[in-house]
């Protein structure tokens, strides 16, 4: 018999890696009261040293809670706390006020985790189901950056240096960030062998909007889960026309962000940058 599904969570907020060794033990939140730093289905790993990996909270009870794993770990027996409003704990007040209930799990099956952790592999979603606790992991929001100059360099990085896989296409040779990946753009043909899914979002940072149709026509048709271009009004109106050109939809041509960022007419690529990243965490948010 399968569990009801407690929540939908992403990739970050699981920290399935961790728990594939010996010796672990899983916290899961699985109840919140009023407001809650971390999302219902948030998880930490703990190891039977008491080392962690991920967070339940701006880490008012992480300690606590790893001393209740290494104790199930040692006892092999699941357990469940309340911390917060109802919480016998009167000494570990809940900042954000509220309550949380953390499931604990010594040695969650590994079989389960592994699977989960191949279909993450595979940017697809995956089931976790755990002693009567199932969960939905989505894939890490994932960034296809094509284009030129600083604003495509200074986006990547720091799409990278928030911790998300970021893939980089230029028709020119630039300084790439450590940690992207980097490949030479040759056309403006959609790059052979690379897919997309609701989970990647699309941008483009390009001076020469020349480079842009072909590749915005790839991206509007598929199901990324955001599409956008630099650009000033002129420009997007010029690149709507291209489109149109051909022959892409107008419904796929109303996906394209517009404007491009959270930040109308930023003028300075760290700007930009921060204005993109923004408005493709609060699409994957919504």
């Amino acid at each position: 018999m399968t569990s009801d599904v407690l929540a939908t969570v992403s990739e970050g907020d699981f920290p399935l890696a961790a728990l594939v060794g010996e010796d672990r033990a899983l916290a899961v939140i699985v109840g919140v009261e009023g407001t809650s730093y971390r999302p219902l289905g948030a998880a930490m790993a703990v190891d039977g040293a008491g080392r962690r990996t991920g967070n339940l909270s701006s880490g008012c009870i992480d300690e606590d809670v790893a001393l209740h794993a290494r104790q199930a770990l040692e006892d092999r027996e699941a357990r469940q706390l309340r911390y917060g409003a109802g919480s016998p704990f009167a000494d570990l007040a809940l900042p954000c006020g509220g309550g949380l209930d953390i499931l604990i799990l010594p040695r969650p099956d590994r079989g389960s985790i592994r699977k989960a952790l191949d279909q993450l592999a595979a940017r697809q979603p995956a089931r976790l189901d755990l002693e009567g606790v199932a969960l939905h992991i989505q894939p890490e929001l994932r960034f296809l950056v094509f284009g030129k100059g600083p604003e495509a360099a200074t986006f990547a990085d720091l799409a990278r240096l928030t911790g998300f896989g970021v893939e980089l296409f230029s028709p020119e040779a630039m300084d790439v960030p450590s940690g992207v990946t980097a490949t030479p753009l040759v056309s403006p043909r959609w790059p052979e062998g690379v897919a997309i899914d609701p989970r990647t979002a699309v941008t483009l940072f390009f001076h020469d909007h020349d480079w842009e149709p072909p590749l915005l026509a790839a991206a509007l048709s598929s199901s990324a889960l955001y599409v956008g271009a630099q650009g000033s009004h002129r420009a997007r109106q010029a690149r709507r026309a291209a489109l149109e050109a051909i022959g892409v939809p107008d419904r796929a041509i109303e996906r394209l962000a517009d404007p491009f960022g959270l930040i109308p007419s930023a003028r300075d690529a760290r700007t930009l940058a921060v204005a993109v990243l923004a408005d493709v965490l609060a699409r994957a948010k919504a």
